[in-house]
């Protein structure tokens, strides 16, 4: 009888033992059924912040076990720069970006991740600022086409919005067309 058990069960375990490793299960803690613990403020997103290392157990436990990692490199400025993707949906939800060992960015697209004071993807331009004079420039790398503001009081959050704008490619777009962009990434940078 034990025997045809342990027939029986070997395979079901052993196949299971890679497609286990990438389950979410902080999705099996009640706590987490009902609120996103990860919230973005001055110190970083969630339990995520500068003297995070770059690894992947540190950074699954800084965000609540909420998302799925996948690592990556890639080159920035000449150098080679790792970085971790938080996935929700198999969909990039947050980026981690490090430097010397330690977290130094965190892009954030996840609509359900609020600032403290309660910003999310999706919120308009208009609801947020009068004008972009002194607060927004046009977005650089990744966000060529964007416009990325300091976030009103922080010295480390920026959000980066995107729209409909027909103007000359080089000029910042008007803050009458940018008061019905949507913000589509909220960057904490250290």
């Amino acid at each position: 009888m034990k025997l045809r058990l342990l027939v029986c069960a070997a395979p079901l375990l052993l196949s299971g033992c890679s497609t286990l490793s990438g389950m979410n299960w902080g999705a099996i803690n009640p706590v987490n059924w009902f609120s996103s613990s990860v919230e973005v403020s001055e110190n970083g997103v969630g339990d995520v912040n500068a003297s995070t290392a770059m690894d992947e157990k540190a950074i699954a436990e800084g965000l609540g076990g909420d998302y799925r990692l996948r690592s990556g490199m890639k080159t920035a400025n000449g150098n080679i720069v790792r970085y971790y993707e938080a996935l929700k949906d198999d969909k990039p939800a947050i980026i981690i970006n490090g430097d010397n060992g330690t977290v130094s960015q965190i892009d954030v697209m996840d609509p359900e991740v609020k600032t403290a004071s309660g910003v999310a993807i999706g919120s308009e331009f208009s609801s947020l600022y009068s004008k972009a004079y002194g607060t927004c420039e046009k977005g650089s790398g990744d966000d060529v086409g964007a416009v990325a503001c300091q976030a009103a009081g922080s010295q480390h959050i920026t959000y980066v919005f995107t729209g409909e704008w027909r103007g000359p490619e080089g000029l910042m777009p008007s803050d009458d067309a940018l008061k019905n962009w949507k913000l589509s990434k909220i960057v904490w940078r250290r």
